[in-house]
């Protein structure tokens, strides 16, 4: 049976606001980890937990956590990352004079080139691709 004093006694505890910083998200984690560390949840706990949830989901989609880094941009900052230079590239651009060109984007990465990098960084060809929005 659903208890509506009990639903109002976990609002009074920890009242559910919009996530505006780390600070309120750490809080409101806190406690959605408390109820996760019960066996069993109440009705008004389980309810509870999925207010809790959207309100996290809700701040962590605004964040650009992962930026939407693809192609030539991703091929830079991995050269830099990696500490490789243009030459590292040549077994699969073939020449440096290429490597260049689409690192300058005045050449576009083929699909051959898009797979051998995958090979060579151990990625996915995917990260290679702009992320379409859902």
């Amino acid at each position: 049976m659903y208890s509506q004093k009990e639903y109002i006694e976990l609002l009074k505890q920890f009242p559910p606001r919009p996530i505006k910083s780390e600070k309120d998200l750490e809080a409101t984690q806190e406690i959605v980890n408390q109820l996760l560390d019960k066996n069993q949840l109440t009705e008004e706990e389980s309810d509870y937990l999925d207010v809790l949830g959207m309100l996290i989901y809700e701040y962590e989609k605004d964040l650009d956590i992962v930026p939407n880094i693809y192609g030539v941009e991703l091929l830079k900052i991995l050269l830099e990352e990696r500490n490789l230079k243009q030459k590292d590239l040549v077994s699969i651009f073939k020449t440096e004079s290429i490597i260049s060109d689409v690192l300058n984007e005045k050449r576009k990465l083929t699909t051959r080139h898009i797979q051998e990098l995958a090979e060579f960084f151990n990625l996915s060809p995917a990260v290679f691709f702009p992320h379409s929005s859902v």
